[in-house]
């Protein structure tokens, strides 16, 4: 049996999944998802000391924190409208949960320039003001491989001005301690293109304050 941080995690995201009769119908299962969709912006809306066309102004910036109720309702949306068993929805969701720890989808619209995102652009995760603290950060790996499965997906209809990244990040942060503290409030992603950045903030997710205080 798993116990301990990864324990209570895993076993959030099971309770989640909950049975048949408590699945939402489309439009609810959209509200669910969009409920965990930040917007910002990498880059200052201008900037006059970009004179270069190889290279954006700024970037328009969304992410969603694939949760499990994000990961369930994703599942539920693509049941209905791909026509799929009721059964299919628990297999949908298993593949999800099975990505990885922490899953944010980004989406990144460059702006004016090239258009190009810059392939070392970096993403963090952490509690807001502990951006010089490495051990209280953790930096996401990009997983293409994740745009193949479906509860994973952004909410149809896609925007095609925006680029899709699955970001994955670890549990604990550098020190092998919880990311984010049973007292952490609030989730801080900040995304850097080149000398440019930006911040988008979440409420912590509940499954993650619980793994946090287990984990004491």
């Amino acid at each position: 049996m798993k116990t301990g941080w990864l324990g209570v995690l895993l076993a959030a995201a099971s309770g989640a999944a909950g049975g048949e009769s408590a699945l939402p119908n489309l439009k609810q299962a959209k509200s669910i998802v969009l409920s965990r969709r930040v917007t910002g912006q990498v880059g200052k809306s201008l900037d006059f000391r970009v004179v270069q066309t190889d290279r954006s102004v700024n970037y328009k910036l969304r992410a969603t924190w694939m949760t499990p109720e994000v990961i369930r309702a994703n599942a539920r949306i693509q049941q209905l409208e791909k026509g799929l068993r009721e059964g299919g929805i628990v297999r949908l969701e298993e593949e999800a949960r099975a990505a990885g720890s922490i899953v944010i989808l980004v989406e990144l619209d460059p702006h004016e320039g090239s258009g190009v995102i810059p392939s070392d652009w970096v993403a963090l995760l952490g509690a807001p003001g502990h951006e010089g603290d490495t051990q209280r950060l953790a930096r996401g790996v990009s997983s293409p491989k994740l745009r193949d499965v479906a509860a994973l997906g952004a909410v149809p209809p896609r925007d095609y001005s925006y680029e899709l990244f699955w970001i994955v990040f670890p549990l604990t942060g550098n020190d092998g301690r919880p990311l984010f503290d049973s007292a952490d409030q609030e989730a801080e992603l900040t995304v850097r293109i080149q000398n440019r950045s930006g911040k988008v903030h979440w409420r912590v997710p509940d499954h993650v304050r619980a793994g946090a205080k287990a984990a004491k």
